[in-house]
This record gives structure tokens, sequence and C-alpha cells, in this order.
């Protein structure tokens, strides 16, 4: 990396001062038409060494080895500007070039990592508010493995919750069921328009029927102990959901290792249980049994008299293992489920894609799991938590009625607005290109937002072929294909004839650092927004320039290879964010 090199010169050229060992970083110029890049650690070496800053940056400017890549000056108070010479800007590009991974190094050392998301919850249609976790997911999973990591990806789905038991129980007194109970009539084949219609029903019902709630709990914990024909009748209706739940993240290109689900733990419920109780961490609470995870200063224990339940001034809640009836919970779940996932994977780290308000949730999992050992000690359990998909009004979008828009009207929108879009260019309908255009808006508009953060859904901006778009992106590439596809030759050794070249190189060492960053943060948006800068730095460089008819045949050859560059490094950033390339546009 670019920048490895240049703090190289200034670490050895603090050494020949007298200043030992030091790690004197760089970072991009926060003013571009000065410098590209510069150093501003000579403030604090000059608090340790106590001395002057701007004298120590003259020294270490004064003392850099001579070359004729980098030039060095110092600007008061006391930063170091960097400027690259055409030379620096030639043998980066040309090595980018011939380099598979674009100039990007792999970490030295490479983790496990087990990513959680998807998360669809069986028997229940797919929303909007399931769009971030397996479109965030996917792009981090291909960002671990392009910087080394050995990555399982895992959807997890909901399927051994309440909403098995209400959607069976709808079911059942809505008369479907009648041939497992009574053994009347033909077999039913269950169907997802029956699901999509049962849950929603079952759902409004255990808000405002007390009975049909207890029932549906009932009817959940018959699931959960594999009594029949309850269990016979959940695997039909899991059956069925998957295929469909599948079918919508293949749209979205979200693809997995493991197509666990809750029920897929189930059977490590027990071990994890007796785990917890050998450290004597939990007791019963009203019957229920609970495990308390607080931590020193969070739990404030209030006055209480003889036969009170213990109370507590803004407590971390204990968390509850099992219900008085004796089911189990999410919690419950997910801790069996860190369990079965350290047997089987040993994982570094364990990382949950989960909207940010399960925050409470994951904390005290993950308590419980270091406090009973179920997750050894140095690995890292991790919940990236996303903000909301909201409308325009900046509340959680809703179609016109106030119902949750549904994933499947969701991806037949993106086809219809792309459809048009293209019609517009003069392009036929193509469902499979509408898709793959209007997956790459719907990715870029999400991933281009910090994960933590809310955003408004606003599909035309989306969907726009220019500015910070998916489609731009893609549309970028796409003529670059052409250009090169009518060009048919070879290229040459790249060359810096004017500034838009050089624009383009600084481009890719952003391009380049964002990976990093966007590792470290756990979000996408740093390496959306620098592929985007390297795209338009692309669309100056074309404007300006005439690609196929320079009659300099040395120039020719130069631009050649500079498109191949550029198509390179947009190619390794729109893998990672899981945006396709169509091949017309």
């Amino acid at each position: 990396m670019i920048k490895e090199k240049i703090e190289k010169f200034l670490n050895q050229s603090a050494k020949r001062c007298g200043f030992g060992e030091q790690k004197l970083s760089i970072s991009f110029s926060s003013l571009p038409q000065v410098c590209d890049f510069q150093c501003n650690s000579c403030f604090a070496l000059a608090k340790t060494l106590g001395k002057n800053p701007f004298e120590i940056a003259t020294m270490i400017v004064e003392n850099i080895e001579k070359n004729d890549r980098f030039v060095f000056s110092v600007a008061k108070p006391a930063f170091i500007n960097i400027i690259l010479t055409d030379k620096a800007l030639e043998e980066e590009a040309n090595f980018y070039l011939a380099d598979e991974r674009g100039g990007v190094d792999k970490h030295q050392k490479s983790e496990k990592v087990l990513l959680d998301y998807g998360g669809a919850n069986v028997a229940k249609a797919l929303h909007i508010g399931h769009l971030r976790s397996p479109i965030t997911g996917e792009s981090l999973k291909r960002l671990y493995k392009f910087m080394g990591d050995e990555v399982i990806s895992d959807v997890h789905l909901g399927d051994w919750g309440l909403q098995m038991g209400l959607t069976e129980l709808q079911l059942f007194e809505d008369g479907k069921l009648d041939f497992y109970f009574d053994g009347i009539g033909e077999e039913p084949k269950i169907t997802l328009e029956m699901l999509n219609e049962a849950y929603p029903k079952a759902s409004s019902r255990k808000k405002v029927d007390e009975e049909f709630n207890a029932k549906a709990e009932e009817w959940t914990l018959k699931i959960q102990n594999k009594e029949e024909p309850y269990f016979s009748i959940y695997k039909k209706i899991r059956e069925v959901s998957v295929v469909q739940i599948k079918k919508h993240y293949s749209e979205l290109g979200a693809n997995f290792d493991y197509w666990y689900g809750e029920s897929d733990a189930a059977d490590y419920i027990d071990k994890a249980i007796e785990i917890i109780e050998g450290q004597n961490l939990c007791y019963l609470s009203n019957g229920a049994l609970v495990v308390d995870v607080a931590e020193e200063g969070e739990n404030i224990p209030l006055p209480k008299k003889e036969g009170e339940i213990q109370r507590y001034k803004n407590p971390m809640p204990p968390a509850l293992i099992k219900k008085q009836n004796g089911a189990v919970l999410y919690a419950t779940t997910d801790i069996a489920t860190i369990l079965m996932r350290n047997l089987a994977d040993k994982p570094d780290r364990i990382e949950y894609i989960v909207d940010g308000r399960q925050d409470l949730h994951f904390t005290q999992v993950f308590r419980v799991c270091k406090k009973a050992g179920i997750s050894p000690k140095g690995q890292e359990l991790v919940h990236i938590g996303y903000g909301t998909i909201n409308g325009s009004d900046g509340k959680p979008f809703k179609t016109r009625s106030g119902d949750t828009i549904k994933l499947e009207d969701i991806i037949n929108l993106l086809i219809e607005k792309a459809s048009e879009k293209l019609k517009s260019n003069g392009v036929e309908f193509d469902r499979e290109l509408a898709l793959q255009i209007g997956v790459a808006a719907m990715k870029f508009g999400d991933l281009s937002n910090n994960i933590s953060k809310d955003y408004v859904f606003d599909l035309d901006k989306f969907l726009a072929f220019e500015g910070k778009t998916g489609p731009y992106l893609q549309y970028t590439a796409v003529r670059i294909n052409s250009v090169l596809n009518k060009a048919d030759e070879e290229g040459g050794k790249i060359k810096m004839c004017s500034e838009d070249e050089r624009n383009i190189i600084k481009a890719i060492f952003k391009l380049q650092s964002s990976y990093e960053t966007c590792y470290k943060d756990k979000s996408l948006n740093g390496l959306c927004l620098a592929t985007y800068d390297l795209a338009a730095a692309f669309s100056t460089f074309y404007n300006n320039h005439r690609v196929l008819s320079e009659q300099d045949q040395d120039k020719r050859k130069s631009y050649i290879s500079l498109l191949n560059l550029v198509k390179k490094e947009l190619a390794l950033a729109l893998n990672v964010l899981a945006i396709d390339v169509p091949k017309k546009m």
C-alpha cells in the first residue's frame, strides 16, 4: 500500500534524526489542491521529546532519503506535506494493473468468522425490515473473505418460536388441519397463501385474545417437545416457507453456507442449560429460570422488606432462559446456537447483523455465554445493529394503508422502476437485467449509509443513472467494457499525461484504503463513497480524452491500460458490495 511506503521513509528519517523507533503515520490530505498526503505526527512526537514540533518536522524532512517518487515539505505549524511524482503514480498504477488484487493486501493473520445474517422468520412473509440484514451481511462476508478471513455464513431462520404455534393454531381453528387430528378427508397441501393468511390473522388475535395467546404458547411447547401431529405439521410449514425465503434471498444476491434455524439448536438447549446450572448462574424467579447478567454499577439494589422481590435502579434485567411452563425463548435458542457453533466450527468471532433495537437481547445472551464458558475466552461476540428503513416522513416505511410493505412487493417494484429506466434508454424489457439494476440501486442506497443509522427509502433517487447510485456504478463499468471491446487491442504502460489520469490513481489510493476502514467499522459506506469517487474521476477523464480515436499510439495504449485498471478496481469493489455488472444498460 502506498501509505506504508511513504511512512517507511518518514520513520527511517526520524530514526536517522536520533528520535528512535517511531510510528509516524500519514493520512489523505485535507487540502488535496496542496498535497496528496499529510503527516500530523510531529505534534505528538514533540510532546514526547520535549521539542518544538516545527523543528522536528523540519529535521525529519531534511533527513529523508533522496528519491524521485515522493516530495516532502513542511507547513506550519508542524505538518509534513507529501506530493507523489508522476513516476510514483505510474509505478503504482502499472503494479495495480498487474496485481490480481488491484494492489490491496490481505491481512497477515486470518480469522475464522461466523456471520449470522438474514434471520427470516418461518411462516411469516418477508418485509422491508428484512432487507438490511442480508444486504449488509452478504457484503461483509465478501469483504472479510477479500481481506483474508475464513468466513462461514448462516441464515439462522426464526423457526422455533411463538409464531409457529400461532400459525398452526390458526390453521387448526380455520379447519385446515382436521386430517391430522381427526383423520377426516385427504391430507391437505399447506401452501404459502395459507401461511400468509393464517399468521397475520393469528398475530392480530393474540393481542386482544388472551385465551388464544395462551393456547398458542401451549401449542408452541408441543412443537418444541416434538409431539405429534404438531411437529409433523410444523415441518411441512417450515418446508413451504423456506422455499420462498430462499427465492427472495437469491434475488437479493444473498447466499449462505448454512441454512440452519433455531430448531437446529434445539438439541443443544438442555446441554446449554446444564452448563449454566453447573456454574450456579441461574435461579427461579416467579417460576421462570433466569440468569443475572448485570455488571457492577448497572444494578443498583433498592431497599426492600422481607418477602419482597429485590428491585433495582436502572437495572440490566436478568436473562430469561425458560418460561414457567417450561418453554424456551429466543435467548435460550441463541445461547444454544453459540454452543452448537463452538462445538462444530470453533470460530474466532461470531457476528450478528440484526436490528439495532435487539441490542439488549444480544448483550444478555453474550454475557450469559461468557459467564458460563459457552463462549471461550478470546472469542469475540459482536452485534452489528442496523438502523431502520424509513419513509419520507422519517417513520418506518409503510404502505399507504399503514401495512408493512412485503419484500416480494419491493422486488417487483425494483423490477418495474428499473424497466422504466431501461425503456427510456431504448432497452427492451428484460426481467433479469431489470432485477440486476433494481437490486444494485437498493443495495447501494442501503450500504452507502452507515449501518447503524436510519435512512429514507427513496427508490427514484436510488435508481438514478447519474450521481451516487448503484446504477451509475454499473453504467460506468458497462461503458468501460464497451470501449475495451471496440478497441480490441492490448494496452501499454500507463503514463501520467494529464491531471485526469493523476486523479484516477489518487482515487484508487482512497478506494484501497477504504477496505480496511470498512473492515474495522463493519460498515460499507466508505467503500461505496470511494467506488463512486473512482467512477466519477474516470467519467471526467473519459469526457476529456478520446480513447479510441487518439492518434498517438503510446497515449492510446496507455489509455486502454488505464481503462483496464479502472475496470479491475471497480469489479473488485462491486463484487464486495455484491453488485452485479450487467452486459448492457
